[in-house]
């Protein structure tokens, strides 16, 4: 039977639009969910696949998603709705997001041959940071800390709405002190290895440290257009991370400014203790952008969205300024300026970005985004 014609029965029920996508643990249908009277609401529904369902410990991980990411009630963290099991078919419905993916936004500038501006790549992470402060300090209802890491921080799981927010999904294979954990169980990696921390890699226990690391990973990439770490053999990439020295990014990245570089270095450190919480992350990309004079705001994301995806773009509301509001219009007037402000500057700063002779000594060859992980969840 076709997907779009399947219907998942409970008390209500789910009619599956269109798959979004599959990984290695579950499939994302866009769905609408029909109740009584005409109500509908459209959800993103996430079902595990059979195999993994039959086997305890995967299912117990999805499970414990739900149950955790159910009670994240915050504006930077993708919503989970519901759990079920329907004749073994285990699924939750979460916030259906409009918009497109970091990696989506990475993609779309490289084949353009654009950089993105260095004050969207702050606000976009900023918010991340939120996110994440959130969860690394949420309490039970008896007001104990969960001590909850995300540890799959990564451009695909980061989404941005049409409207300009900035949310934090897939909490797929986050540890909180309450819930049972796999990898330290059996000393299992999991994660994609991009973006995992060095002690993450090597499978040690991990904290909110680790989130932070592959946050700072995300902000070169943003600013880079190119991953930190790019070896494909599973071993090499574990040694990339581990036992090189760590990149130098201000070589790399020769243009971008030393304070936002500094941010990168920071985050990236070997060393877990000389990482910033994910408060003072967030809080110090917002003071660059203060103190450069370019705050990155919902406005400004939405009309880069809007030029960059014309042809999917589609808020959930009327642009403000057809509404006679005037910050929407304001940033599409900047965004349609400073684009061609770059282009009349040349290639130098936003012209092919494969040739790597007006950037920088590493070498850049421009390919997809390798999604391998070694235990890689959607």
């Amino acid at each position: 039977m076709a997907d779009n014609a399947r219907v998942i029965e409970y008390l209500g029920k789910f009619r599956l639009v269109r798959r979004i996508a599959r990984g290695g643990m579950a499939t994302v249908y866009e769905a609408e969910q029909v109740g009584d009277r005409g109500f509908t609401k459209r959800v993103a529904l996430k079902v595990i696949h059979e195999k993994f369902a039959r086997e305890p410990e995967w299912l117990q991980l999805f499970m414990d998603e739900a149950k955790l990411s159910a009670n994240l009630v915050h504006g930077n963290i993708v919503q989970i709705f519901q759990f079920e099991e329907v004749n073994g078919d285990f699924y939750m419905a979460m916030e259906y997001i409009r918009g497109v993916t970091v990696r989506a936004l990475i993609d779309r500038h490289r084949a353009l041959g654009e950089r993105i501006p260095p004050n969207l790549a702050a606000y976009i992470l900023s918010r991340v940071c939120r996110a994440l402060d959130y969860a690394h300090n949420f309490v039970d209802d008896l007001g104990n800390r969960l001590y909850i890491v995300h540890r799959d921080v990564s451009p695909g799981n980061i989404l941005l709405t049409w409207d300009g927010q900035v949310k934090l999904g897939d909490f797929g294979i986050a540890k909180a002190r309450t819930m049972h954990d796999p990898a330290e169980a059996r000393q299992l990696t999991i994660g994609k290895k991009h973006y995992m921390s060095p002690e993450q890699v090597i499978g040690i226990p991990v904290d909110w440290r680790t989130d932070i690391f592959s946050t700072g990973v995300v902000l070169f990439e943003l600013l880079a257009l190119e991953q930190l770490f790019r070896e494909v053999e599973t071993e090499a990439a574990m040694d990339e991370v581990t036992i090189a020295p760590t990149p130098n990014v201000a070589r790399i990245l020769p243009d971008v400014d030393t304070g936002l570089v500094g941010l990168v270095t920071l985050a990236i450190s070997k060393d877990p203790m000389l990482r910033p919480n994910a408060a003072i992350f967030g809080l110090a990309l917002d003071e660059w952008c203060v103190t450069h004079h370019t705050l990155g705001t919902p406005e400004q994301l939405q009309a880069h969205l809007a030029r960059l995806f014309p042809a999917t773009y589609s808020p959930p509301v009327e642009p403000s300024h057809a509404r006679g509001g005037d910050l929407l219009g304001r940033a599409l007037r900047d965004e349609a300026s400073g684009t061609a402000r770059a282009r009349s500057r040349g290639s130098d700063q936003h012209g092919d970005i494969s040739d790597s002779t007006h950037h920088s000594p590493r070498r850049r060859r421009w390919r997809r985004s390798s999604s391998n992980a070694v235990c890689d969840v959607i």
